[in-house]
């Protein structure tokens, strides 16, 4: 990697840390960390008393910094958790960027839908645009809130990094591209309506599915349904909304083509979010979504 482009990586990294953000050094062109792990500890320096892991090495000291990135072209990791920062990562389902297939909307699709739904605007904040076309919303965490990273059960391809998360900075750069600052403003505080999909709730004991009422369905779409609601229903926390959204908008083909009482689905897969631990309403609402997702995008059984 040339001289500029090491220099441009120690910019990024200087520059999150004026932001008081806690950055560490990411393998060159890679996401994973540079700093040496457990196994490789030389128990020296800041690890003399005991092995330290990346997110308590992180660091805002420019002198650190420049030490750091002066040894290599290192991408810039940000700490969220020391940082202070919730970040809200909205994903790009592999078959939009060229990798594959999905059948959930992308998450800034999804993450538009939870702001309509809580009447609320798309906040503005500071924002990286990732390679994929994926992006990076920043918030600043609330005032002695501790909350833990999710993955995928705000919302179908929406992740946030907390305490224990690491979010690549921008100005980094992979083989898939650059992080580009997307909207430079400053990270505002996460918005209130937010942070109860972010704090962990207890799961309760599952429930059984409600029983089918004969003559409601065809065959197969009973199999299906029958399959998908079991899936939610054992869907462990961190994917149960994700397992609800997708899981009901596979059945709700069988909706479109007149297979399946749509109110059959909606209690069905209203029981069983419910009894992975998921509010009524969340599970309403995201049942409402997921079948209105079907509806548009569902091919003729014919071609299907």
């Amino acid at each position: 990697m040339t001289h500029n482009a090491r220099s441009a990586l120690l910019s990024a990294a200087l520059h999150a840390a004026a932001r008081g953000w806690h950055v560490h050094p990411l393998r060159p062109g890679g996401k994973g960390s540079a700093l040496h792990g457990e196994r490789t500890c030389p128990k020296t320096g800041e690890c003399a008393a005991g092995h330290r892991k990346w997110e308590q090495r992180a660091t805002t000291d420019p002198e650190r910094i420049r030490a750091a990135w002066t040894a290599g072209a290192f991408n810039v990791g940000i700490a969220t958790g020391p940082s202070g920062l919730v970040v809200v990562d909205l994903d790009v389902p592999k078959e939009k960027n060229g990798e594959g297939s999905s059948d959930a909307p992308d998450g800034a699709t999804s993450f538009a839908a939870l702001c309509e739904r809580a009447g609320q605007s798309w906040p503005t904040t500071y924002t990286v645009r990732t390679p994929s076309g994926g992006m990076h919303l920043y918030f600043q965490a609330a005032p002695g809130v501790h909350l833990p990273c999710t993955a995928k059960s705000v919302a179908p391809n929406v992740d946030t990094r907390a305490w224990g998360g690491n979010i690549v900075a921008a100005g980094s750069i992979t083989p898939a591209g650059a992080y580009e600052v997307a909207d430079d403003g400053p990270a505002v505080v996460l918005p209130g309506w937010l942070l109860p999909r972010l704090q962990s709730t207890p799961k309760p004991v599952a429930a059984p599915a409600p029983l089918l009422i004969p003559g409601q369905a065809t065959r197969r779409a009973e199999v299906a349904l029958e399959r998908e609601t079991a899936r939610v229903r054992k869907a462990p926390e961190g994917q149960r909304h994700h397992l609800l959204l997708t899981r009901t908008i596979v059945i709700g083909r069988f909706v479109v083509w007149g297979e399946i009482a749509r109110d059959v689905v909606e209690m069905a897969f209203g029981a069983a979010g419910e009894a992975a631990g998921l509010p009524a309403a969340e599970c309403r609402a995201t049942i409402r979504d997921a079948l209105a997702y079907s509806a548009r995008t569902c091919r003729a059984r014919e071609t299907a």
